[in-house]
């Protein structure tokens, strides 16, 4: 079924615009959204490299935007189709946003731009070496307070500015991408990897809506601790 021509009015725009998402009508970074393309069983597939064919339709990276995006049946709007399976898109969404993530971490690590351990990303934050720092979702939180005060003692030293915290991961999506299922702790350390490792879980933490950290009690306690 076609959309009214009052309801599809602006859409062509939206949709092949790369920088305009079809639900809010804002222009944005390409980053900050997700392109989605019609698939051969008439699916909204995520195109997270900008790179199928066809007609593409962009939507904020925010799960609740794509979940809006539903609802309002904009996709089908955009696509010119009747999609099927779009109340699992979401939840499939984020599976794919995962899967990018574990496999930039593979790469990272094959890079020699990951290390593991807590003696080693410690090391890794009180040199200035770190450009983010990964704990897994089940990390004890007096593991995390230590990393934390090494992390702030660092920025109180002038070794860097704020690394990012990540706690996005379990240790069995660690273990695959690691090769090692008992890493709780690991580091990301400065060099093409790294960066490209760090937009993946930027893009995973955002469509989260989670901050980017500890928040700011857990960051006045560190500072507090980490300080000489």
């Amino acid at each position: 079924m076609s959309a009214a021509p009052d309801e599809d009015d602006g859409l062509d725009e939206a949709a092949m615009n790369g920088r305009m998402c079809i639900v809010s009508r804002r222009s944005l970074e390409p980053d900050a959204l997700v392109r989605f393309v019609l698939g051969p069983d008439r699916q909204a597939v995520p195109d997270l490299k900008r790179k199928l064919p066809g007609r593409g339709a962009h939507v904020e990276g925010r799960r609740g935007v794509v979940e809006e995006a539903v609802r309002r049946r904009l996709l089908q709007r955009a696509l010119r189709s009747d999609l099927t399976g779009t109340e699992r898109l979401a939840d499939e969404l984020d599976a794919l946003l995962v899967r990018s993530a574990v496999g930039a971490l593979a790469m990272a690590r094959k890079a020699g731009q990951v290390v593991t351990g807590s003696a080693k990303v410690e090391a890794a934050l009180r040199t200035g070496g770190a450009s983010g720092l990964l704990h897994a979702r089940e990390a004890a939180e007096d593991g995390i307070r230590k990393l934390g005060q090494a992390r702030h003692a660092a920025m109180l030293a002038g070794q860097g500015g704020e690394v990012p915290i990540y706690r996005l991961l379990g240790t069995d999506e660690l273990g695959l991408a690691l090769g090692d299922g008992n890493v709780v702790h690991a580091a990301i350390l400065t060099g093409s990897a790294g960066s490209a490792l760090l937009k993946r879980l930027e893009a995973l933490q955002t469509y989260r809506g989670e901050s980017p950290g500890s928040n700011d009690a857990n960051d006045q306690r560190d500072l507090h601790e980490a300080a000489p």
